[in-house]
């Protein structure tokens, strides 16, 4: 088993294991995919049938239909505004069990749909997750239709929960290279909801955060050469309103996400990550869920957040 450590402050002295488990990777759980084993660092033995997870919820909405109780281990008052997620994993899982891709990305949406259910539950107003990058059009023509029309479906059959359980819809990223019809999709499941406030969910679509900041960038050069602005004027504060992370009230993530193992932001969020604190996993995102996600929450509640200064 390979393990990591970051030097990660902490408000208390844990033990070791404790230190271990919220700095790099949680404790493995073998229940979480059946039967599969990680022995070292790309190398995954999977048996020749593993079955989804208990909690995968197919069937309930985004939204769920009864909140999750919080946890003992969590404090709400100290429960990040904004998380964000890269979901990574979900063709690894698939290949693991001699499957397509697809049936990864439908698998996936399953986690989702946990994870909005518990912020929802636990008061997280914001959830960013990195869905589509624009370094992902490469991909196979089929894989890539498939993930646009499953995103195209998965809308068409959320948005009567949206509107019932109080969830705003947020899409950003360089939709111009998205179809038409589901451009007009998003246009409309955005318009439904922006009066929504329990939950806004950002949905990060032909994203990456070198693109977010060019086209600020580009926002910023019109209004110059408009004479709206001169250039003494622009500063952090001038660059971050031409973010497209402007649509919402808290546009920087409290506590970023990944799973499967992999330790890099893949150019999500660049200028937002700025302070914030970085969790991950090892497990492949279908198969993150309730525990995993507390772990993460424990291991942010844990942190000290100094954005540069010093505790006395």
């Amino acid at each position: 088993m390979f393990s990591l450590r970051f030097p990660v402050p902490l408000v208390n002295s844990p033990s070791s294991h404790s230190f271990h488990s919220h700095c790099c990777y949680p404790p493995y759980h073998r229940f979480q995919t059946q039967g599969l084993s990680v022995t070292k660092r790309g190398m995954v033995a999977a048996p020749a049938c593993v079955a989804l997870r208990d909690d995968a919820g197919e069937g309930t909405s985004l939204a769920g239909e009864s909140p999750e109780p919080l946890p003992d281990e969590l404090s709400l008052e100290l429960m990040p505004k904004h998380v964000a997620v890269i979901m990574d994993g979900n063709g690894r899982w698939a290949k693991l069990r001699g499957l397509p891709p697809s049936a990864g990305h439908q698998a996936g949406v399953q986690s989702l749909r946990r994870l909005v259910r518990l912020c929802c539950s636990w008061g997280i107003k914001v959830l960013t997750v990195f869905a589509f990058s624009t370094d992902n059009w490469v991909r196979p023509k089929v894989e890539i239709d498939f993930l646009l029309q499953l995103f195209e479906r998965t809308i068409n059959s959320e948005i009567d929960a949206f509107k019932r359980e109080g969830i705003r819809i947020s899409v950003i990223g360089d939709s111009s290279k998205l179809p038409e019809s589901l451009q007009k999709l998003i246009g409309s499941a955005e318009e439904d909801t922006k009066k929504n406030t329990r939950l806004q969910l950002i949905v990060a679509v032909s994203y990456s955060g070198k693109y977010d900041v060019v086209q600020a960038c580009k926002s910023v050069a019109q209004k110059v050469k408009d004479g709206d602005l001169y250039v003494e004027e622009i500063n952090e504060n001038i660059i971050e309103q031409e973010l497209e992370t402007n649509c919402t009230e808290f546009p920087y993530p409290d506590l970023l996400i990944r799973t499967s193992g992999e330790l890099r932001v893949s150019n999500f969020l660049l200028w937002q990550l700025a302070y914030t604190e970085l969790y991950f996993n090892r497990d492949l995102w279908p198969d993150f869920g309730k525990d995993e996600f507390v772990e993460a929450l424990s291991s942010f509640q844990q942190r000290q957040r100094r954005y540069g200064g010093r505790h006395s």
